[in-house]
């Protein structure tokens, strides 16, 4: 006997192939028949009728933050809503094991550093999650059995080196001794069903004290023995970040990615290739890593985001406008001396200069200060002023944009919140993103689900696409964009039977209402432990979620039931070639 049947549903398998009408049973947990309306005999404890609604696989978030949150949020919300079934986690070289049992100093050190670099709430961090680890292998068994999505993890680059090394971690090189010792805990991690290696070697990424993290002070040799260490487990891959990831790699840069992931023989991806049509260099720049890769055995994938997600800045935390160079020195004073250097003109020009110059990147597309809306405000100073363009409001005033926006911070004491305006919203752009996502070593992703919690919401990322596929700008086909959520980081990854829409295959699976699939506007709410806030985006038109064969979300609202898996390499997934 099944045990549900979906009848008459329109069928994205996630292949890419046409979309086909169709009955679906599951049971125990997989897909146990695809076959035409109608025409299953076989009974089922339940059933639904699909008329006129979309199935496809669950979509594949390929790089998350999730790593404490599953602990107090078993359905990785608002992932799930928008229909995500399995997440990657453990990214960018950090995770929250190993913890090194003779020094109970780390796991602060750890939460510390998470906070500042991925922007998670500290609170939240020391309350919701029980810390009751050592291995990795204990950090996975902590989380058996309890969520309601698929995950699988990388294992950081910084957890190891701080387990390895203590403080020395931070600015020190491992000695040969230490090396091994990193490598064995490395080899003893994937034993446990570490997905490979993540790590970064950014200059944005900086831990709770202020100094380079972990990973920042590995040389090539610590990073080609890492390499070489994935290459002896099955299923295993490599993930990283480096400077250049932001705007443009070095030739260095592009050396080291390809000698990791020939060393590991593994596929090696990072985040996150930005599209500008404004910029048209970028992106050829940026894919001549992966055809090195390819003449040496390797394979390098960029994810890029197909929608544009905003990220809310300040001048009184810690947000991206810190990472503009000489920007840092300024916004890490005390609140009072902030104000008083910002609001000295001569501060505000050199400022403006160094926004705008060739060394500040990526980040150059923040100075636009003419652009940006203003957000929350609380003093009765800005009271009207949430919603309006700082250009408007500066010609008002008779003030510079940036004057006129520190002004306005000024009257808050730096805490109103400011959204910049996308720069790259133009049909040029969207035109490159569709031939960019055409390319081979080309996967959508990127979203940071799980992290930068009060200042993004990118997991709504899937639903929002799709949307725009059958309603929007109409890019790509339904299913050409469901292939890209599913079968695609599936593969990637080596997913074993998951990613598609076929008989033997887990039963992850979306029904959605292709009128409507869309996503809600990014919402502050205060749901973390702690009562710590976070941006929240509930889906439009997803029906159904379910994750093997259990029904998890119906109609926006969470079923309570958790039949995720922790997904373990080589268990879980098989190696992919590079060749």
């Amino acid at each position: 006997m099944l045990d549900h049947l979906i009848k008459g549903a329109t069928v994205v398998d996630g292949t890419g192939a046409p979309a086909y009408p169709a009955d679906l049973g599951i049971r125990d947990g997989r897909i146990a028949v695809v076959a035409d309306p109608g025409t299953v005999a076989e009974p089922a404890r339940t059933s639904e009728d699909a008329q006129g609604l979309v199935l496809a696989p669950g979509f594949v978030d390929p790089h998350t933050h999730y790593d404490a949150q599953l602990f107090w949020d078993p359905y990785a919300t608002p992932s799930m809503h928008h229909g995500v079934t399995t997440v990657v986690g453990g990214n960018c070289g950090f995770t929250l094991a190993p913890l090194n049992p003779r020094r109970a100093e780390d796991a602060d050190y750890t939460r510390r550093m998470m906070s500042k670099v991925e922007g998670m709430s500290l609170v939240a961090l020391e309350q919701g999650a029980p810390w009751n680890w050592h291995t990795f292998g204990d950090y996975l068994d902590a989380l058996e059995g309890r969520t309601a999505v698929n995950a699988g993890f990388m294992v950081g680059h910084c957890a190891l080196r701080r387990h390895v090394m203590g403080a020395d971690a931070i600015g020190g090189r491992p000695t040969p001794g230490q090396l091994q010792d990193m490598l064995d805990l490395f080899h003893e991690s994937m034993d446990a069903g570490a997905w490979g290696l993540s790590t970064t070697q950014s200059s944005s990424h900086s831990d709770g004290d202020g100094a380079p993290v972990a990973s920042r002070h590995a040389g090539p040799d610590e990073l080609l023995a890492l390499s070489r260490a994935v290459a002896d487990h099955e299923g295993t891959q490599i993930e990283a970040i480096v400077a250049g990831c932001l705007d443009q790699f070095s030739d260095a840069e592009i050396d080291l990615f390809v000698a990791m992931s020939a060393a590991a023989g593994r596929p090696l991806n990072w985040n996150v290739l930005t599209i500008d049509a404004a910029v048209p260099e970028r992106v050829p720049r940026q894919l001549l890593a992966g055809e090195r890769a390819r003449k040496e055995g390797g394979r390098i994938v960029a994810l890029t985001m197909p929608i544009l997600t905003p990220m809310n800045m300040s001048l009184g935390t810690f947000c991206a406008l810190n990472l503009i160079p000489g920007w840092g020195d300024i916004l890490g004073l005390p609140v009072a001396e902030r104000i008083a250097r910002l609001r000295d003109p001569a501060v505000r020009e050199e400022m403006l200069r160094r926004a705008d110059s060739k060394e500040a990147g990526v980040f150059r597309r923040l100075a636009r200060f003419d652009r940006y809306v203003i957000g929350d405000t609380y003093s009765a100073a800005n009271e009207g002023l949430s919603g309006r363009v700082v250009r408007d409001i500066a010609a008002e005033r008779g003030l510079d944009p940036f004057h006129c926006l520190v002004e306005i911070c000024a009257a808050d004491d730096l805490r109103t919140v400011l959204w910049p305006m996308p720069t790259d919203n133009d049909p040029d752009s969207w035109e490159l993103r569709r031939q960019t996502w055409e390319h081979e070593d080309v996967l959508l992703g990127g979203s940071d689900a799980g992290a930068h919690l009060d200042r993004m919401c990118g997991a709504p990322y899937t639903t929002r696409f799709l949307g725009d596929c059958l309603r929007g700008r109409r890019l790509v086909g339904l299913e050409r964009a469901v292939r890209m959520l599913t079968d695609a980081p599936a593969r990637l990854f080596g997913l074993r039977d998951r990613g598609r829409i076929a008989e033997g295959y887990h039963a992850d699976l979306v029904l959605f209402d292709p009128e409507r699939i869309d996503a809600g506007p990014a919402t502050l709410v205060h749901d973390l432990p702690g009562d710590s806030p976070r941006l929240d985006s509930r889906a439009l038109g997803v029906v159904s979620v379910r994750v093997n064969g259990v029904q998890t979300l119906r109609d926006d609202e969470l079923t309570g039931a958790v039949p995720g898996k922790v997904l373990r390499s080589g268990r879980d997934t098989e190696t992919v070639s590079t060749r």
